[in-house]
């Protein structure tokens, strides 16, 4: 049977560079120094703090609803038996009892959540044991993957380096982290204490993030941008639709007569029939892979046939249909995800060796 006792993931080695072994503490703390952290501490926070109301005034937890979730979770990571649960949770340094606590806190921000006022506390000054439920927080919400990631491409950037670093590059990145952090350059010393962390742990940081930043601005340029946006043209086309949300097959059955052969508009037929309504946009890769084909043989004004969604249906018609341009925000993200990725990865290939996936279960 595994072993399920949590360990410190100050401990937890996730990757390795160069000889040196590194930690989920080194990946989340990496992502502090990014100013990236900020958004999953303050749902975590949360979380921590609905926790704390529904124990101090005797909250009903939704047992039902965290099995579920707890049930998704396993589906997801391809978790069949209750022994390749424990299997993944002990080489994560994850108790059974985390395994319970992160689903309910979850429930509970769904369910309590605007009622509830986290306290106010920074990833810095929060006590020790706080940290690690955090680490455990970002294993089980998959964050620790993106974190992971993101440290792996700095530290194969900084690992392919053949000359000597940019000092300019590094004093820019220096002046970067003290706008985002609001820290001054005498405050630093404690902050560092804080983690804690010491100056030659700062100067790599700033390092890793100078070259990262470096090969980033060599890869995105315009027309790397305009070559990938031409190749992705039919994923990366945009959609806008109206869609009407109804309760069964016969109603959007009725829905669709009345806008194909009455001339009503999807709006008008929402409204007649108390239907929720809505104007989506998107993009044609966000459309699972079952509907993509249907999306991208349609034209303007289209009506698709109903669409099964949840226990009701949906009908959609569509507004718009825009090939991909390299000003569109969401385009944008995407082509530059695609290159970074490529570029990164193939390095993080030549100089990262993973290591969380390495079994550290004891029989």
């Amino acid at each position: 049977m595994a072993n399920t006792e949590s360990v410190s993931h100050d401990d937890l080695v996730v990757c390795a560079c160069g000889g040196q072994d590194f930690t989920v503490r080194d990946a989340i703390e990496a992502a502090l120094f990014r100013g990236q952290l900020e958004p999953q501490w303050q749902h975590f926070l949360m979380g921590v703090a609905a926790e704390a109301k529904a124990s101090n005034e005797d909250i009903e937890l939704d047992e039902d609803a965290i099995d579920a979730a707890a049930e998704q979770f396993r589906y997801e990571h391809d978790l069949i038996t209750a022994e390749e649960t424990e299997q993944w949770l002990a080489t994560r340094g994850v108790t059974l009892d985390d395994f319970g606590s992160y689903f309910a806190r979850q429930s509970l921000i769904r369910t309590i959540g605007d009622d509830i006022t986290p306290e106010e506390i920074d990833y810095v000054s929060a006590p020790h044991d706080l940290r690690q439920l955090f680490a455990v927080e970002t294993i089980l919400s998959n964050d620790i993957d993106r974190l992971i990631t993101d440290l792996s491409w700095r530290l194969a950037a900084e690992a392919a380096v053949k000359d000597k670093f940019d000092p300019e590059s590094i004093e820019t990145e220096r002046e970067y982290f003290f706008e985002r952090s609001g820290l001054t350059p005498d405050e630093l010393p404690g902050w560092l204490q804080k983690l804690p962390r010491d100056s030659e742990w700062f100067e790599r940081m700033l390092r890793l993030e100078a070259e990262y930043r470096r090969r980033s601005e060599s890869l995105l340029t315009p027309q790397a941008r305009q070559r990938e946006t031409t190749l992705l043209r039919l994923p990366l086309t945009r959609f806008e639709t109206e869609v009407i949300e109804l309760e069964s097959r016969d109603a959007a059955q009725e829905a669709l007569f009345c806008v194909r052969e009455d001339g009503m508009s999807m709006e008008e037929v929402a409204s007649e029939g108390r239907y929720p309504y809505k104007v989506l946009s998107f993009l044609q890769e966000d459309v699972s892979d079952d509907l993509q084909q249907k999306f991208l043989s349609v034209t303007i004004g289209d009506i698709l046939e109903p669409l099964t969604r949840g226990d009701g249906f949906e009908l959609y018609r569509v507004i718009s249909k825009t090939e991909p341009k390299p000003d569109d925000p969401a385009v944008c993200q995407r082509v530059d995800h695609i290159l970074l990725s490529r570029h990164f990865s193939e390095l993080a290939a030549r100089h990262i060796q993973p290591r969380l996936h390495a079994s550290t279960v004891q029989e």
